[in-house]
């Protein structure tokens, strides 16, 4: 009976040892299971991390590109040196005033107005003078010499580097384009800045706008700006620069503030007051001869007060016949924050500037004004493969030939002789 127990106990050891080992193996392989799927589910949570942060790098990378292209696209960046001071001032003026959070310096929509000067401000006035002047030698010398008194060949032959664009000479320019109809003066000015002029490479006149200028007029028609043009140049000639010219969408023919020749119909010319006669369907306005007033000095700003009718906030020209302007415009009367500007052609090697920085600089800053140089503010001035000539003006350019008509009857009995 013992030994019977003896054998049934150790068989129940045996059976416990089996459950024992049996259950240690369930355990082992469920550990191992268990531990293989949560690896997996780790690794794709892992591999999912990594996926979802791969997406969200794919993601970044359009921003990071955006960035860049907003960093490039700054405002007065493209023709504007980086380090450009006037240009930062612009920036900064327009973001304050256009701001209506900034309740002190906001100016609403309908106030923005900025003048501008034309020459020499816009564009160039140093082939070798002023687009008009070049204008009118090319009428008188070579393109209607028949049309005019050897008196205004004379006139426009005389003008030379330093000479003196005043009254007296805007009256001559006036003379030579009597009997000419408004279109006939407007479409000549446009077939004139077709030619080239001898000052500088590649360039025909119409080529002539400053692309940092321009630029920034764009910048200020973009930000609700309403820009006028106030030139000495006459104004038909005016509006055809800038009707072809790359701010072209940004001034309305009627924002052009400039030099005015008389004006009336054919067979009043000589009448003394418009009101004598009156304009019926069909007829024609033509130029007279006659002048009426030379956009300079305070005829700058006394045209902005009767033409627009309220004080520009923001005034840019490059000469002392641009100060009255200047200064009507930062008059401390005026309601808004304003600035002026004043382009200083201080660059002998792109252009003919011989303007000395320091000096203008010092001058401008004194009355007010922000100077702006084109040697160190303007990155390009004109357009690719524009370049300054070897000489800025050749006399032999100029030649006046007398009319035939006007030659004295002796004279041509010597030459027969």
């Amino acid at each position: 009976m013992t030994e019977q127990n003896n054998r049934e106990s150790s068989a129940a050891v045996r059976i416990a040892l089996l459950v024992l080992i049996a259950a240690c193996a369930a355990i082992v392989i469920y550990s191992i299971l268990h531990g293989s799927s949560t690896g997996a589910a780790q690794g794709a949570d892992a591999a999912q991390e990594t996926g979802t942060e791969q997406e969200a790098g794919a993601e970044q990378e359009p921003e990071t590109a955006q960035g860049a292209e907003e960093e490039q696209s700054e405002p007065l960046t493209a023709y504007w040196t980086e380090d450009s001071a006037a240009a930062q001032d612009l920036r900064e003026y327009v973001a304050m005033v256009t701001d209506p959070s900034d309740q002190a310096n906001y100016i609403p929509e309908e106030d923005r107005i900025a003048v501008f000067d034309m020459d020499g401000t816009l564009t160039c006035e140093t082939y070798y003078t002023y687009y008009d002047t070049m204008m009118f030698i090319e009428y008188c010398l070579h393109d209607h010499p028949d049309r005019v008194s050897d008196e205004l060949k004379e006139v426009a032959a005389a003008i030379k580097p330093g000479y003196l664009a005043d009254e007296t000479l805007a009256r001559n320019f006036a003379k030579a384009y009597a009997g000419m109809t408004m279109e006939e003066f407007y479409d000549y000015a446009v077939e004139f800045g077709k030619k080239k002029t001898s000052s500088f490479e590649n360039m025909r006149y119409i080529d002539n706008f400053y692309l940092p200028m321009a630029e920034l007029v764009r910048y200020l028609h973009d930000n609700g700006f309403t820009i006028y043009v106030i030139s000495g140049t006459e104004r038909t000639t005016t509006r055809a620069i800038v009707a072809n010219s790359p701010i072209s969408d940004c001034v309305t023919p009627n924002h052009v503030i400039g030099t005015d020749f008389e004006v009336k119909q054919p067979g009043h010319e000589d009448e003394s007051s418009n009101l004598n006669f009156k304009y019926e369907n069909g007829d024609e306005l033509v130029l007279t001869g006659g002048f009426v007033q030379k956009n300079l000095n305070a005829n700058k700003s006394i045209y902005i007060q009767r033409e627009i009718g309220q004080r520009p906030v923001l005034a840019f020209g490059n000469s002392g016949s641009d100060t009255s302007m200047m200064n009507y415009t930062i008059d401390s009367r005026n309601p808004y924050p304003a600035r002026a500007y004043m382009v200083v052609a201080d660059d002998p090697f792109r252009e003919w500037g011989k303007q000395d920085w320091d000096t203008k600089s010092e001058e401008y800053r004194k009355k007010g004004y922000v100077p702006i140089s084109m040697r160190t503010d303007f990155a390009q001035i004109y357009e690719e493969g524009i370049t300054k000539s070897s000489e800025q003006y050749r006399e032999e350019d100029w030649q006046v030939t007398p009319s035939e008509e006007t030659v004295p009857a002796e004279e041509e009995e010597d030459k027969a002789a």
